[in-house]
């Protein structure tokens, strides 16, 4: 089973506007940072455009940020490549005859809507800068580590 990696890829599209502000940045070259095609890249962009998250002119390639990283979350970035989805999704063919069936759909409408609650609300917490200081984070110790490797502690 794939997995949805939408929102982690819009995120990453953000950070990479975030960290090289005014470069030319072309879909190929997003694309080739997030292992992926040059269309997905697009199709991306032009959520986050739609989304009021970033601005690009076509033919330029020149993306940027609409607002800065402190007021842009993760449920910004989450809603405008997938709307009003749901985060978690219920088996809708179940047999309608079977008691069980039925009734543990609805038991876990409730509680699949518990969790979207409570992730929304975590996810209009977490902010672009706080995942791109994680990153400079995470960047000094991998750069730390390589060096305690090569010898050079």
């Amino acid at each position: 089973m794939k997995y949805p990696t939408k929102l982690s890829d819009a995120v990453h599209i953000l950070a990479f506007l975030a960290l090289h502000p005014g470069a030319n940045l072309t879909s190929e070259r997003i694309a080739e940072s997030i292992q992926t095609n040059p269309g997905y890249v697009r199709q991306l962009m032009s959520a986050l455009r739609r989304g009021g998250l970033l601005t690009s002119v076509k033919g330029h390639p020149r993306p940027a940020l609409t607002r800065e990283p402190e007021q842009i979350t993760l449920l910004d970035v989450y809603r405008a490549v997938e709307g009003d989805k749901p985060i978690l999704h219920q088996d809708t063919h179940t047999n309608p005859a079977c008691g069980v069936g039925v009734n543990i759909q609805l038991a876990l409408a409730d509680c699949y809507q518990e969790v979207q609650k409570s992730a929304e609300e975590k996810m209009r917490e977490i902010t672009l800068a706080q995942i791109l200081a994680r990153y400079h984070q995470k960047l000094e110790e991998s750069q730390s580590l390589e060096e305690d490797e090569n010898g050079f502690c």
